[in-house]
């Protein structure tokens, strides 16, 4: 019955907005001056593109103090266990793969040869952290393990022709 209704509202809609349209193509071809409507309405734009770039910018500001990016992604006073991860092609070398619920795991990953992403897929690939490898650089992320399992580790960018078996596990009890 519902689906009845919603198709009966939608298809008179359609034929609103067809009428809608019509009148406007049809209305169209009589002449007018149009100067007295150019001359109101150019003040109008004005204030209405000033109003609506103040409008985006408190909008943007607003919403940008909810990032967290001057925050940090673990608790503050937790241990924090680093972990250099270097990946290769087509592998991964990590310093440290059996942790404990509830660790929190500092990943620095780095990279000698091409971009590579390590992204990490908990007991139920469901993936619970990313970041890029780079040549020359170390990125950091932060991961909280909060299930007992085998993690997956998997790369995220296409490597070369083994990048589909670029992969490896840790294990947390």
């Amino acid at each position: 019955m519902i689906q009845l209704v919603v198709w009966y509202a939608t298809l008179l809609f359609i034929i609103l907005l067809a009428v809608v349209f019509g009148w406007v193509a049809f209305s169209s071809k009589k002449k007018q001056d149009y100067a007295p409507i150019i001359k109101r309405w150019y003040k109008a734009r004005s204030i209405y593109g000033v109003l609506l770039v103040v409008l985006m910018l408190v909008v943007t500001i607003y919403t940008l103090r909810e990032l967290p990016f001057n925050e940090p992604s673990h608790v503050e006073g937790v241990e924090v266990i680093p972990v250099h991860v270097e990946a290769f092609q087509f592998g991964f070398e990590l310093n440290m793969t059996e942790f404990s619920v509830g660790d929190t795991v500092e990943f620095n990953v780095t990279t000698k040869d091409v971009t590579h992403g390590f992204g990490v897929y908990d007991p139920d690939m469901v993936l619970v952290g990313q970041t890029q490898a780079m040549p020359e650089y170390t990125n950091t992320f932060y991961l909280t393990f909060d299930q007992p399992g085998t993690y997956q580790v998997l790369c995220l960018e296409y490597c070369g022709l083994a990048h589909h078996m670029m992969m490896t596990e840790m294990v947390v009890k």
